[in-house]
């Protein structure tokens, strides 16, 4: 198929076709009932990590829970625990890596995770949701 030519001088207008998206659509997909990683920046950008087990084990070994296939990340990097998820939050903590592990912008050894907090390990920047239902705030009027 030859594209035609527009000599008449009007603007055209180009549109990606949905299938050519190079961004996954991550609002479109059906929300998770378990927390989440979401990798926003680095390798396997736009893989969603659905965490479903009480401790979560990330790294470059393929037996880890989070499987992170990148040399910036030790076999054995970090580990998340879910138990206090019931009240919005998990911890992480450093195995003793290489490269350590950040979250929000700090290297920590163990630190809280909140929804939204931002995790890095090696090149892999990652953000955590809870999933968990808003609680409606009821006020005193």
């Amino acid at each position: 198929m030859q594209p035609t030519k527009n000599n008449s001088g009007a603007t055209e207008i180009f549109r990606m076709p949905a299938s050519d998206a190079t961004s996954p659509d991550l609002a479109g997909t059906k929300k998770p009932k378990n927390p989440t990683l979401a990798i926003v920046k680095g390798p396997q950008m736009g893989s969603v990590f659905e965490l479903t087990e009480q401790t979560i084990t990330l790294g470059r070994d393929p037996q880890n829970s989070v499987f992170l296939n990148d040399m910036t990340v030790s076999r054995h990097h970090a580990r998340i625990d879910l138990a206090g998820i019931a009240s919005g939050f998990a911890t992480i903590e450093d195995l003793g890596s290489l490269n350590g592990t950040w979250v929000d912008g700090a290297i920590i050894n163990r630190a809280t995770l909140r929804d939204g907090s931002t995790v890095q390990v090696g090149t892999f920047r990652m953000v955590f949701h809870t999933n968990r239902k808003s609680a409606r705030i009821e006020t005193g009027a």
